[in-house]
């Protein structure tokens, strides 16, 4: 019996990259934990378990001591189902707390501004003191509604001895609270300080901006989620299994090996398997991005989500839902959502050295001022001006404002940035892997090229088409299309017999025709030359024989992206490789990347290869770029760095990407890359003039220089620094 088991566990509580490392080593303490894989993401942990070693309720122990909450998972194998997520609820509950925030805030600001009118004043016929009491009451509302979870997840953390970007926020946010509260009910506490300016609005507009953000990453995740979901739908909930003579309709879950699955025309495959009875064709996009349709036949594996086109079929289940080919693609988007660091990684990193040298230097001054001026007030008033400059304020803009306005600058340019992180590092990547159907080429197919023989093309044509216009096939679609090119009389079709996998049996102006891949040809005409075969290189055969005699040949083929050849050319020029991992037949590929002159490509692979490739990279060091458009392309799209979806792509992909193409132009990915490096820049520019003001700031503050209203001016003053700074980005085109 395998003692090793796999669980996953929900967490709640965790907001940043340093609350995964805590819970990460939280956990390895835990007996009979092996290893263990935390997503920030949705919030969740999986481990590797030896189960007789294992106790949950001494997990929940370890994880609850470093400040986070563990829900139950279900009892019959502690194993949550993956997709049941509370992402939603999550979402609007940030929503619901960030506009609680501003609902306060709004009035609190506007009191404390109207302290330095005194035409206001006498308008709303207040005093000071009255003002202050207002704002007291509801900056307390403020934090008791909107922000305690700061301050209690502070206090947790403050007596592990650890900290992170809400330490800062909660420090900050208190100083400015208390002090504010001292002064507005014992204003003569501080004899020699101006009294009357409190800083309640302080409070407030710092707990409310990073409420807000929180909200926007929150509303990321959720989306990230969507993306899981979408592959849910597309999966069917229902299987009819054969039992006997009788056919059961059950649940995919209740699904075991060797069950036998019916599949009728128009449905998609519930579950992995083989075929056992039938032909049909199956499109297999959603899984390996071909476009074009696949022959199933007895012994043919089929794989979960593929689309039964035309055929009835009888298969026998080798995987169960979760292990099924779409599963694993559901399994790999979950683990990839939090590969990628999160936007707020660097200030995390400086608050944990930040906070401690904040706390220190204030208490210090305290001390000293207390020892060597024996003056209390004086004491006081210079350890809370320390805290007030050291407020975050600045610090929590300065990646965000420049992300904000980055964003926009690349709406303009036709780039929908869903991930922040991505325009901080798109300008260090040094892979860039391509997906080849919808990304390189597009989906349409063509007839690039036609042989006629004994007829002309127009006498060909004229028996073609009219059977063509029957079928449904997206091969039909491209003869059609290719003969709007032309000027022919259509004759009249008598006959028509589609052969599913195969080609067009018809009788069109008495005359028989058959039209199809070289099986079928060589099947119906026995003598036809053996070297016919059904490709070369980019192109699929599709032949046509009248009266048994081979009379033309349609080379047809996807379209390649106008812009690919020269992307990729600016790409191997700047020293960046590039790579096709396509799900496509080895030939196409091949072709595909001899014409576009890339490093690189790798063929025929399913969606858990691309992710392995990209992974192979990734543990070299090397910053990597996916794009891609289709359902198998997700995983890929979230594992790679930055993920970059076309924007007429399918859904699944849209929501995985960082970066959308809206008009699926491939030329604005350089545009990006400029954008990239100026916001990247504007983001260390925003740090240093955040630091310089705290290292000028903070001596003058301990050495009695800096009032808390100099203080709190001085906070001030650096985000408008940073804003503005962030703002220069709009220039970038």
């Amino acid at each position: 019996m395998n003692k090793v088991k796999t669980i996953t566990i929900k967490i709640e509580g965790m907001t940043c990259a340093s609350c995964v490392n805590r819970v990460e080593r939280a956990i390895k303490k835990a007996e009979g934990v092996k290893d263990v894989y935390v997503n920030l993401a949705n919030e969740q942990a999986t481990l590797s378990i030896d189960s007789e070693k294992f106790r949950f309720n001494k997990l929940k122990e370890v994880i609850s001591e470093s400040g986070y909450n563990v829900i139950e998972p279900k009892l019959e194998d502690l194993q949550y189902d993956i997709f049941n997520l509370k992402s939603k609820e999550k979402f609007h509950k940030s929503k619901i707390d960030f506009l609680s925030s501003l609902i306060f805030t709004v009035p609190i600001f506007t009191l404390n501004m109207s302290m330095m009118s005194a035409e206001l004043l006498n308008f709303l016929n207040l005093k000071h003191y009255s003002i202050n009491y207002i704002l007291f009451i509801l900056t307390t509302l403020l934090i008791l509604i909107s922000g305690r979870k700061f301050y209690i997840r502070f206090i947790k953390n403050l007596i592990r001895f650890n900290f992170d970007m809400d330490s800062l926020i909660s420090i900050g946010t208190a100083s400015a609270f208390i002090y504010s509260s001292i002064i507005t009910f014992y204003l003569d506490f501080f004899p020699t300080q101006s009294g009357h300016n409190v800083y309640f609005d302080t409070t407030a507009m710092i707990i409310t901006l990073v409420l807000f953000g929180r909200w926007l990453e929150t509303k990321a995740k959720f989306k990230t989620n969507q993306a899981i979901n979408e592959l849910i739908k597309i999966q069917p909930q229902k299987a009819t299994v054969k039992i006997g003579n009788s056919e059961v309709e059950i649940n995919i879950n209740q699904l075991k090996i060797n069950d036998i699955v019916l599949v009728k025309p128009g449905q998609r495959i519930p579950t992995d398997g083989i075929v056992i009875s039938g032909f049909t064709t199956v499109d297999e996009s959603i899984i390996t991005g071909e476009s074009m349709p696949v022959e199933i036949s007895v012994n043919s594996k089929v794989k979960s989500g593929s689309m039964n086109k035309t055929g009835f079929i009888e298969y026998k289940v080798t995987s169960n839902a979760n292990d099924s080919t779409l599963g694993q693609i559901i399994k790999l988007m979950e683990q990839s959502q939090s590969t990628k660091a999160p936007i707020q990684k660097t200030a995390d990193k400086i608050a944990s050295v930040f906070v401690p040298i904040v706390i220190s230097i204030a208490f210090l001054t305290f001390i000293l001022w207390l020892i060597f001026r024996n003056d209390f007030e004086t004491a006081l008033v210079n350890s809370i001006s320390v805290l007030i400059i050291a407020c975050p304020c600045a610090l929590g803009l300065a990646i965000p404002t420049a992300i904000i306005v980055g964003i926009g600058s690349a709406a303009k340019n036709g780039l929908l940035i869903r991930n922040g992180s991505s325009l901080e590092i798109f300008h260090k990547v040094k892979v860039i892997f391509f997906d080849k159907t919808g990304t390189l080429t597009n989906k349409k197919l063509k007839v690039d090229s036609y042989k006629a023989s004994n007829l002309t093309i127009d006498e060909v044509l004229s028996f073609v088409v009219p059977a063509e216009k029957k079928s449904e096939h997206p091969i039909a679609e491209a003869i059609i299309e290719f003969a709007k090119n032309f000027q022919f009389k259509e004759k009249k079709l008598e006959e028509f017999e589609s052969k599913t996998g195969l080609g067009i049996n018809a009788i069109v102006d008495g005359q028989k025709i058959i039209i199809g891949n070289s099986n079928f040809i060589k099947e119906a005409i026995p003598k036809i030359d053996e070297s016919i075969s059904d490709s070369n290189d980019f192109y699929s055969k599709i032949f046509v024989a009248i009266q048994n005699k081979l009379v033309a040949i349609f080379n047809v083929s996807e379209e390649i992206n106008e812009e690919a050849l020269s992307v990729i050319k600016k790409f191997n020029d700047a020293n960046i490789k590039t790579f096709i991992l396509s799900g496509d037949r080895f030939e196409t590929t091949r072709y595909l990347a001899e014409k576009c002159k890339v490093n690189a490509f790798e063929a025929e692979l399913l969606p858990e290869d691309k992710v392995k490739i990209i992974k192979k990279f990734q543990d070299k060091g090397l910053i990597t770029a996916f794009i891609g458009d289709g359902i198998n392309d997700a995983p890929s799209i979230l594992q790679a760095d930055v993920g970059i979806a076309m924007g007429k792509g399918a859904d699944v992909a849209i929501l995985s990407g960082d970066v959308i193409l809206l008009n699926n132009n491939l030329s604005n990915i350089f545009k990006f890359s400029k954008l990239s490096k100026r916001v990247d820049l504007a983001i260390k520019q925003n740090l240093f003039c955040t630091f310089i003001y705290n290292i000028i700031g903070i001596p003058l503050a301990a050495l009695g220089l800096l009032t808390p209203i100099f203080a709190a001016f001085a906070m001030s003053m650096s985000s408008v620094s940073v804003v503005l700074n962030s703002l220069r980005l709009k220039r970038t085109q």
